[in-house]
C-alpha cells in the first residue's frame, strides 16, 4: 500500500539518495486545483467509509481479529518509495485477502487500520491530520473499487485467479494514481511520468500478492482460515525483495547524482578560475547566482528550468575566453570593432557548453542572456517571450550586479541607483515582470548574497621565508642595467612606458589569424620591450620542436633546427614547462656544437608557450653578450606569454582549419571547394597565355558492389589507392581532386588532344590494379568524361557540366563493353564525344 505526505500548502518530495527537498515556498497557499483534488479524494473516501460502517457485520470475529493483527504486522514492513517521501508496505496482500473472504465493512476497516499503522509507525516527521485523512480516504476508495470489481467478476462466473487479478489491478490503480495526482499537482509534474517513476515498478508485486492471496483463499476453503498464518514467511520475502530492489535503485541514483554534482562543481571551479583573472569582477558569479535562483523560485520556474538557470548563472560569461583580454579590461568605452568582438561571447559560450550535453536547457539561456525585450539585443535579436525565461532573469540580474560593482571604466553605483537604472529599462531591455519581481525583493537577496560564505582564494601573494639557495646558486642579475638605482621620475616614466607598450603589443597580437603575420607583429613590438639580436619561435610537432618563425642574426642556422623534446635549451623548456634565463645557446642539438657552424650568440631567454593541453611551443630570444637578460626581461615576457601563446594557438588552429576546409579527409586530395578555386585560377591563366586546358570528370563503376560485398572500410581503402594512383599517373603540375563519393576530377593544363587516349588508358589501368589489389578480382572500372577549354566552355561550371555529361555517356557505353576491352572502349568513346 502506498502513502504520500501532504500538508501546509506544499508537498514534501524526496529525491533518492538526498535529504528531503521541499517545493519552493513562494508564500502562496496550495493551488486551488490541488486543494479541490485532495478534497474530492477525502470526500469520496469518507462516503465509502460511512457506508461501510453503517452496514457493519462480522461473521467470524476470531478470523477477523487474526487477519487484522497480521495486516497490522505487515504494515510495519515498509519501504521508502523512490522519488517522493512516501512508503509502501506489504499489507496489500491481506487487504486483497479480505476482499475475497471478508465483508465490505470488515475489509474497509482492516485497510484503514493498516494504513494508519503504516503512516504512524516510526514516521520521520509528525503525521498531520490532513495527511492521515487523505491516506484513509485513498485506502477506502481503493478497497471499494477492488471489492466491487471482485464481486462483479464473481457474479459473471469468472474463475478465482482472474477475478482477484482484476480486483488487484483496480486496487493498485486507484491507490497509486490518487497519491501520484497529489505529487503531480503540487510539484507541477506530469501525472503519467510521476506515476510511472514512483509506482509502476511495483505493479508486478501486486499481481504476485494477488496470486498469494488467492492461494491462501483456496487453502482456507479446504483446511480452514487458520492456514492463512502460513503466509507470513511469504510476506517477509516480499518485504525483503522490496528492500533489496529499492536499495539498489537508491544506490544507483545516489551515484548518478554524486557524479552530476561533481560535474557541476568542476564547471563552477572553471568559471571561478576564469573570473579570477579579473579581480574587479571577483564575486560576480556568486552574486548573480544568488539573485537569479531566488528570482526563478518566485516566478515558479519548472524544476528543469531552475536547474538550467542555476548552471547558466555560473557559466554565462564563459564565452569571454574568446574575447581578447585587453577588450574585457579596457578602462574606457569600446570602439565599434571592439564591441563587435565582445558580442561573440554568448555565441562562443553556447558552443562550448553545447559539448557538455546538459540534461536541462543551459545553452539557450547562455546564448540569449544579452537579448533585449524590445529585440535590440544580441546575438539573434530575439524579442519578448521568444527570449527564454532563464535568459530574461539572467540579463536583468547581471545588469543590476554589474552596475552595483566596480569596473575598470567606472565606479560602482549605490544599489538603489543601480536598481533604478534597471527599472528605467523595464519594457525596453528587460521583461517588466522580471524587473518588478526583482525590484520588490532585491534588498532581501542582497543580504543573502552578502551572508553567503566567501569562496576560497589562492595564496598567490604568499612569500615563503624558509629555504636556502640551491646547490647551483641563485641566478644573478647579469646586466649592468641593474647596478644603479634609477631615479624616481625615471622609474615612473619607465613603468608607464612599459604598460603602454604591453597594451599595444597585446592589442596588436589579435589583429590577424595568419601565423606568420602574428609572429612578425610580435617580433617588431617585442624588441621595444626586450633588446635581442635573434628570435626563434618553435612549435611542437609530435616529439620535436620545429621553427615556425626565425628572424635576426644566424636565422638560417636556427631555421634548420629540429629539436627533440627534452634535449638542448629549448627542448628542456618545452618538456619541463619552465622558463630559463641566460641559458647557453650552444647546447641546442644539431646547431652550435657542430664545428662547421659558428655563431656569436652567447645567452638565451626562453619561455614555454602553453595552451589548455600542455606546452605547444617555445619562444627563445638570443643575444651575443653573456648574461645579457635579467629578471625584468623575464617578468615582461611572462606577463605577455599567455597572450602570445593564445595568439599563436589561434593562428595555428586557423591554418589547420583552412587546410581542413580545402582537403578531403579520406584521400588527402583537394576537395570540391579547393577544386573550384584552382580551376578558376587555371582558366584565368589559360586565357592570359592563350593555352588549352582539359577537365576530366571520372566515376568508379562497380564501387557499390565493393561496399556491399566487402564493407565500407574496404571501400575506403580502395578510394585511397585510386587517389594515390591517379596522382602518380599525372604530371607534377596536374591537379587531382575528389568531388565526393567515388567521383574524381582532374585538371590537366596544356594537355594535347592526341595525348588524351594514352592518359585515359593509364587511368583505367590504375583503377583496375587498385581493384585487384584490394578485392582480388576485377570488380571495378572507371568512366571518364573530358571537356576542353575553350571549345566546350569558358568557365568552371560549364566545363564541369560538359565533362560530367560525357562521363555518363561513357558509363552507359561501358555497360555494353567487354571487360577486357574496357580501356580501348573508354578511349574510343571519349574520342567520339570529343
Amino acid at each position: 500500500m502506498a502513502e504520500s505526505l501532504i500538508g501546509g500548502g506544499r508537498a514534501t518530495v524526496k529525491l533518492s539518495g538526498r535529504a528531503p527537498i521541499r517545493v519552493p515556498d513562494t508564500g502562496k497557499a496550495m493551488s486551488s486545483i490541488a486543494k479541490l483534488y485532495i478534497g474530492l479524494i477525502i470526500t469520496v473516501g469518507l462516503i465509502c467509509f460511512m457506508v461501510a460502517i453503517s452496514g457493519w457485520s462480522c461473521a467470524e470475529p476470531a478470523r477477523y481479529v487474526s487477519y487484522l493483527a497480521i495486516a497490522l504486522l505487515a504494515s510495519v514492513f515498509k519501504v521508502h518509495l523512490p522519488g517522493i517521501t512516501g512508503t509502501m508496505s506489504v499489507n496489500y496482500v491481506f487487504i486483497l485477502l479480505g476482499i475475497m473472504e471478508l465483508s465490505y465493512s470488515e475489509t474497509i476497516l482492516l485497510g484503514c487500520a493498516a494504513i494508519a499503522m503504516q503512516t504512524g509507525w516510526r514516521a520521520a516527521n509528525r503525521t498531520r491530520f490532513v495527511h492521515l485523512l487523505f491516506n484513509w480516504s485513498s485506502m477506502a476508495n481503493s478497497v471499494t473499487g477492488g471489492y466491487l470489481v471482485y464481486r462483479f467478476a464473481g457474479r459473471y462466473g469468472l474463475m478465482l485467479p482472474l477475478a482477484i487479478a482484476a480486483a488487484a489491478c483496480v486496487f493498485f490503480a486507484i491507490n497509486t494514481v490518487s497519491v501520484a495526482g497529489v505529487v503531480s499537482l503540487t510539484e507541477r509534474k506530469a501525472l503519467v511520468r510521476t506515476w510511472n517513476e514512483c509506482y509502476f515498478w511495483s505493479f508486478p508485486y501486486y499481481l504476485i500478492g494477488a496470486a498469494a492471496a488467492a492461494l491462501v483463499t483456496l487453502c482456507n476453503r479446504r483446511l480452514g482460515w487458520q492456514t492463512s498464518i502460513l503466509i507470513l514467511p511469504v510476506i517477509y520475502v516480499f518485504y525483503r525483495s522490496y528492500r533489496l530492489y529499492l536499495g539498489k535503485l537508491e544506490s544507483e541514483k545516489l551515484h548518478a547524482e554524486q557524479m552530476a554534482n561533481l560535474h557541476l562543481r568542476t564547471i563552477e571551479a572553471l568559471a571561478l578560475a576564469i573570473e579570477a583573472k579579473d579581480e574587479n569582477t571577483h564575486g560576480h558569479i556568486q552574486r548573480v547566482q544568488a539573485y537569479a535562483v531566488e528570482l526563478g523560485k518566485l516566478l515558479d520556474l519548472p524544476d528543469a528550468e531552475m536547474q538550467a538557470l542555476r548552471a547558466a548563472s555560473i557559466l554565462h560569461d564563459i564565452g569571454k575566453l574568446a574575447v581578447p583580454e585587453h577588450i574585457i579590461s579596457k578602462p574606457g568605452k569600446l570602439t565599434p570593432e571592439e564591441f563587435d568582438k565582445m558580442k561573440i561571447h554568448p555565441v562562443v559560450g553556447a558552443e562550448i557548453l553545447s559539448r557538455v550535453e546538459f540534461p536541462y536547457p543551459v545553452v539557450p539561456i547562455v546564448r540569449a542572456h544579452h537579448e533585449k525585450w524590445d529585440g535590440s539585443g544580441y546575438p539573434d535579436g530575439l524579442r519578448g517571450d521568444a527570449i527564454p525565461m532563464g535568459a530574461r532573469i539572467l540579463s536583468a540580474v547581471d545588469c543590476l550586479d554589474a552596475l552595483a560593482s566596480d569596473r575598470q571604466y567606472r565606479r560602482a553605483l549605490p544599489l538603489e541607483a543601480a536598481m533604478a537604472a534597471v527599472v528605467e529599462e523595464s519594457g525596453k531591455s528587460y521583461d517588466p515582470l522580471v524587473v518588478e519581481t526583482l525590484r520588490q525583493n532585491y534588498r532581501t537577496w542582497e543580504k543573502l548574497a552578502l551572508a553567503a560564505p566567501a569562496d576560497h582564494r589562492l595564496s598567490k601573494d604568499l612569500k615563503v621565508a624558509h629555504g636556502q639557495a640551491p646547490a647551483a646558486g641563485l641566478e644573478g642579475s647579469g646586466s649592468g642595467a641593474e647596478t644603479g638605482r634609477p631615479e624616481f621620475l625615471s622609474s615612473i616614466a619607465a613603468a608607464r612606458q612599459e604598460v603602454q607598450m604591453l597594451y599595444e603589443l597585446t592589442q596588436d597580437l589579435g589583429n590577424s589569424l595568419n601565423l606568420h603575420e602574428t609572429l612578425s607583429v610580435l617580433d617588431s613590438r617585442l624588441k621595444r620591450l626586450i633588446p635581442y639580436e635573434a628570435i626563434a619561435i618553435y612549435m611542437r610537432n609530435g616529439e620535436r620542436l620545429v621553427p615556425a618563425y626565425v628572424n635576426g642574426e644566424n636565422f638560417r642556422l636556427f631555421a634548420s633546427l629540429e629539436i627533440p623534446m627534452g634535449q638542448g635549451l629549448s627542448g628542456w623548456v618545452a618538456e619541463t614547462g619552465k622558463p630559463i634565463v641566460n641559458g647557453n645557446p650552444s647546447v641546442e642539438p644539431g646547431y652550435l656544437n657542430d664545428p662547421s657552424k659558428f655563431s656569436t650568440l652567447r645567452s638565451a631567454l626562453a619561455v614555454p608557450l602553453a595552451n589548455a593541453i600542455g606546452v605547444a611551443g617555445v619562444l627563445a630570444l638570443y643575444r651575443s653578450e653573456r648574461d645579457a637578460f635579467n629578471k625584468d626581461h623575464l617578468r615582461v615576457l611572462l606577463a605577455i606569454n599567455p597572450k602570445i601563446a593564445l595568439a599563436v594557438e589561434n593562428a595555428v588552429k586557423y591554418e589547420q582549419a583552412a587546410i581542413s576546409a580545402t582537403t578531403d579527409a579520406l584521400t588527402s586530395l583537394p576537395n570540391a571547394r579547393s577544386l573550384f578555386l584552382h580551376l578558376d585560377s587555371e582558366l584565368a591563366r589559360s586565357k592570359r597565355l592563350n593555352t588549352n586546358l582539359v577537365v576530366l570528370v571520372s566515376d568508379l563503376d562497380g564501387f557499390k558492389q565493393v561496399n556491399d560485398r566487402y564493407g565500407h572500410l574496404v571501400g575506403n581503402k580502395l578510394l585511397q589507392l585510386v587517389s594515390t594512383g591517379l596522382q602518380q599517373s599525372c604530371r607534377e603540375y596536374d591537379y587531382v581532386a575528389r568531388m565526393g563519393g567515388d567521383e574524381f576530377v582532374m585538371v590537366l593544363a596544356g594537355l594535347k588532344e592526341e595525348d588524351l587516349a594514352d592518359k585515359l588508358t593509364r587511368i583505367e589501368e590504375v583503377v583496375l590494379n587498385a581493384g585487384l589489389s584490394v578485392c582480388g578480382e576485377p570488380l571495378i572500372a572507371i568512366s571518364v568524361g573530358a571537356a576542353f577549354y575553350p571549345q566546350d566552355g569558358a568557365d568552371a561550371e560549364s566545363l564541369l557540366a560538359e565533362a560530367d555529361r560525357r562521363m555518363y555517356l561513357t558509363k552507359h557505353g561501358h555497360k555494353a563493353a567487354l571487360p577486357q576491352d574496357s580501356a580501348t572502349n573508354l578511349a574510343a568513346l571519349s574520342s567520339i564525344l570529343r
